[in-house]
């Protein structure tokens, strides 16, 4: 995902009400940016971190800035929920996740289950439709260690559950953690913050549904996918090979049975 225009830099003065920061321009300017996050932002929301804001282009827009990237301990970080299901779709499209690999149609933001809308639904001749839920992950307590999530979530258990719904019929359905940070090696569940979700993301994955995370490369320019990761959680179990052992090939887009 490329930026459409190029990024301003400036530091931040403080978030708060969860959406809005203050921030002092390179130029000297101060100006109130939309914070595109909903979380916690647990580590990440310092004053004086550097941030890269982008122009709001829409006319509509109460606010003239949107707050994009920051940099902390020298780690670039994406902060822009809003991102994510695109920076997946493109990298599925262009074929950088093998694990997602051979779907001849994927739309956004499809309605499903109870009342609820998959972030990537995938297509394909001979094949389950593919559902994959998106969650977007910048925590880091522990040097190299991404987690998620950064606050208690009943809307991520939830989603676990219409994913597990999804399995019983006979679909194949995903859980794809984006860490949005350049830093980390390995990734697990902060099940101290919100056990219930650790709970629930163990008995999805228990039902046949994936566990799939991948890092980024960030820059000013863009926001690209990098690497996977190693999905753990305490018990010490490899959450992340569910799509191999269901059959699903990154060499032939095919699959031998539904996940």
């Amino acid at each position: 995902m490329q930026f459409e225009q190029p990024l301003t830099q400036g530091r931040l003065i403080r978030r708060y009400k969860r959406f809005l920061a203050d921030v002092l321009l390179d130029d000297g300017r101060e100006v109130v940016a939309h914070c595109a996050n909903p979380g916690s932002m647990m580590g990440l929301d310092q004053p004086g971190n550097r941030v890269w804001l982008s122009a709001n282009t829409n006319p509509k827009a109460k606010l003239d800035w949107r707050w994009e990237l920051l940099e902390v301990g020298g780690a670039m970080v994406g902060i822009n929920t809003h991102h994510p299901n695109r920076i997946v779709a493109e990298a599925i499209e262009a074929g950088r996740i093998p694990e997602l690999h051979g779907y001849e149609n994927l739309q956004r933001e499809v309605r499903y289950g109870g009342n609820s809308r998959i972030d990537i639904l995938l297509q394909g001749r001979n094949r389950p439709d593919c559902y994959v839920e998106v969650k977007n992950v910048h925590l880091m307590r522990s040097p190299g260690l991404a987690e998620f999530p950064d606050a208690r979530t009943q809307r991520g258990q939830k989603h676990l559950r219409e994913l597990q719904n999804m399995v019983r019929e006979g679909k194949r359905a995903v859980m794809f953690y984006l860490v949005q940070r350049d830093d980390c090696s390995k990734f697990a569940l902060a099940e101290d913050i919100d056990p219930d979700y650790a709970a629930a993301f163990r008995e999805a994955v228990e039902a046949g549904v994936e566990a799939i995370c991948y890092d980024c490369a960030i820059s000013p320019r863009e926001i690209i996918l990098r690497q996977r990761l190693d999905v753990k959680t305490q018990d010490g179990k490899n959450r992340c090979d569910r799509a191999a052992d269901n059959g699903y090939s990154s060499d032939t887009g095919t699959g031998h049975g539904a996940a």
